[in-house]
Order: C-alpha cells, then structure tokens, then sequence
C-alpha cells in the first residue's frame, strides 16, 4: 500500500480512493441516500463467455511463468475464472464524490458506524492490545481503518479477485497496474494464503477487512495468528488489523502521538499560520492561543480550517495524520480515521458548527428538510443531514408533485416551501 509501490503513477489512492466513495455509501446509506442504515452486500456479479478475455488469459499466462508463477497455481487460479462486464462498467462510470469534511464526517462517524464500531473495539481488546504492543499502533486507530474500509468486516467485497483484475487488465485502460496486481495475487496464491475462491475483494481488486491491494498485501501482510497463512479474507479480522498495523508502523506511525485535535483559537488569529506544511510546536500554539478543543494537551503540527468555505471547525493535525495518509492520501479520509477512532475510546463528536453549506444550509437545516419530505410521504432514508441521491429523489419527487422546476437540489427556498 506504499505510495512507492506502483510504478505507473497510479497509487493505493488511485486504486482505492474512489473505491471508499463507494464503500461509504454502502456501509452507510447516508452516502447514497441520505440516511445512516446499513445496506446488505450486493449480490456477485455475474461472469460471462468473452472470446477476447480468453485470448488475452492465454498470452498473460506464459507472462506470469516468466514471472515465476508455477503452472499449477496458474491453472487453479483461472479454473472458474472469467470477464466481469459490470467490472468494466464500473471503472469507467466512476463518479468522483466530493463532499464537505461535514458530509464526511456524518458517515465516517455516523451513530451507527460508532455504535458498531465501540462493539467491535470491546470484542476485539485483547487482540487489538496484542497488535499494539508489536507494532506500536494504538488499537483505536486500527479499528477506525478497519470500520472505513469495510464497516469492521461486514462489506469485505464479494467480486472473484482473479476474475476482477484478469478483466481490467484485458481491457487495457490501465492495463500495466492491473496485470501487475493481477500477477501479485498469483504470487498470494502461490504462497498458500489463501484458495482461488476464497480470494475475493471490491471490483477493483481490494481485499479483506482492511481492503488491501495484492501487491500492498505481499509488502505488508503478516501472519499474527501463527496458522502460517497471512489470512485477511476470513471472518477472524486477526491477520488483517495487524497487517494494517504493520503498515502504519513500516509508515513511520509515533506511538503516543494523537493523529490531530480539534481546536479553538483565539480573537484575531492570523489565517496565514493555516495550511498543511504550516507546523509548530506545542508549547508555540499555545503560546499565539490555541487551545485543544476538549481541554487536552495540545501536540505540535499544522492546523487547517474544516468549516463548510473555511473558519471553524479547526483541526490541529500531527506526524501520524500524515501517516494515516500514507494509507490512503486523502484528507477528509485520513480525518475521518482519526475522528472514528478518538469515538470508539468515548470522545465526543465536533464541537464547533461547520456553518452553512454552500447552499446556504446548516447541518439542522438540511436534518429538517429530510424530515418534512418524509412527513409527506417522501421518503430520503433517513435524516442525518447529508443529502445523497435518495434526498435528492425525495426532492425531486416533490418537486415534480406540486408541479414547480425538478432540480433534485437541496435550497432555502425549498425549505420555506416545504414548512
């Protein structure tokens, strides 16, 4: 999952940055639809005869012997194999998701993702004690990447691996990465880890608890469980909480350092000291005024604006944020990871408000929206606030009934209109 892992410029981010839009909003619906349930895994998609993917297989199966694949591996892999036409539809209909830190926020750390996540933290101390004590990665923090990338194990990703990357690398629109990933999951079969049917993961090819891609899972995964397989696909999240331990500490995690903070500053804060690569010391934020939201100790590092247009929330981040972002090098994300994990140990959520949107709505304005259209029979899933596409049809389902412009679009005239 290094960043220096890829040769192609198309990094664990490329691979799985879009892939957590789609994982967000499948583990809560709050990202597709506007509420916080859970959704049941999408069925397997379907394999398909394709005359083209059977050629292409036949010539990649004399690359990978040259690349030291053994044929017996080669063989078990591609027995059942196959094309995946929906894997294609879904790399080229990829939708890049832009939501506020606040909409992120909402779903990283819904109630019931925290709820869930608490559970899971309690079920799996001891394990998380262990792994922490090797590796030097607080257990908190582990168990928040693991309820991001698969809401702790419920969504692993049902999609044949070998099939998944046999069929992007055939269709040649990044054809070198994929080949490359495809002849990594040889090598993950070969070494014994795990069965051909057994490897399963997204359409793209990520797998397990912690959505490692293969060539990620040959760097960093390890066999905490001492069975001789480094096991990150079964319902036991041992070998996989670890590996992604592992990968923190191999990224230059700092045991004892808190990722960031929320924090308040004082009247007359010079915005240019804001900005990612903009660090100080504790002790000199302290000194210009800043204070930890909570009342904690303050850490040294940068501090950034997370308020819908800038201003507040304010978050202090840390060495270790930029480490969660050697994971996956997004920054609502590597927040989000940090934020879940201070809830799974009991701290609250944001304290300041991140004030309107852009379309000039709050947080509770929005919250009451979805109430009023369900109130008339317009159902949007749910009312946390963030609009997804169920919102969105539920607005232009209204819209279309009292016969005004269908928009789908969230406002304060609909509001009005609405009360």
């Amino acid at each position: 999952m290094q960043e220096t892992a890829f040769s192609d410029g198309f990094t664990r981010r490329g691979a799985l940055l879009l892939g957590m839009a789609a994982l967000l909003s499948a583990c809560v619906s709050g990202g597709r639809s506007g509420g916080v349930g859970f959704r049941a895994p999408d069925p397997a998609p379907r394999i398909v005869p394709d005359a083209g993917w059977d050629a292409w297989v036949e010539g990649f199966k004399g690359r990978a012997a040259g690349r030291g694949i053994s044929q017996g591996t080669i063989d078990a892999a591609f027995r059942g194999a196959g094309f995946i036409p929906e894997v294609i539809e879904k790399d080229r209909n990829q939708t890049e998701f832009t939501r506020t830190l606040e909409d992120y926020l909402n779903i990283a750390a819904s109630d019931e993702r925290v709820s869930l996540g608490r559970q899971k933290y309690a079920q799996y101390a001891g394990t998380l004690s262990a792994i922490e004590s090797r590796y030097g990665v607080e257990g908190n923090v582990v168990a928040a990447i693991w309820g991001l990338e698969s809401f702790f194990g419920t969504r692993r990703g049902n999609v044949p691996v070998i099939s998944a990357l046999s069929t992007l690398a055939y269709e040649g629109r990044r054809a070198e990465f994929f080949e490359g990933q495809l002849v990594a999951a040889l090598k993950i079969l070969q070494a014994g880890d795990v069965s051909p049917g057994q490897m399963t993961g997204s359409w793209a090819g990520a797998m397990g608890h912690t959505q490692f891609i293969p060539t990620s899972y040959l760097a960093f995964a390890v066999d905490f469980t001492g069975d001789g397989r480094r096991d990150i696909w079964s319902e036991d999240p041992t070998d996989a909480l670890a590996s992604t331990a592992a990968y923190l500490a191999k990224s230059g995690w700092t045991r004892g350092l808190p990722w960031g903070m929320e924090v308040t500053l004082p009247g007359g804060f010079d915005a240019e000291l804001l900005g990612r690569g903009k660090g100080k010391s504790a002790a000199e934020w302290q000194a210009l005024g800043v204070r930890a939201a909570d009342g904690r100790a303050l850490a040294g590092g940068s501090i950034i604006a997370g308020g819908n247009g800038g201003g507040a929330p304010y978050f202090l981040l840390t060495q270790n944020f930029a480490t969660i972002l050697r994971y996956n090098n997004a920054q609502n994300y590597a927040i989000g990871v940090g934020h879940l994990s201070d809830r799974l140990v009991g701290r609250g959520p944001v304290l300041a408000s991140f004030g309107p949107d852009a379309n000039g709505l709050t947080k509770a304005d929005r919250q009451e929206l979805q109430r009023l259209l369900t109130a008339k029979g317009f159902d949007t899933g749910g009312t946390d606030g963030v609009i997804g596409a169920k919102t969105k049809a539920a607005i232009s389902a209204w819209q279309a009934s009292v016969g005004v412009p269908v928009t789908g679009e969230p406002s304060l005239d609909l509001l009005r209109r609405l009360r």
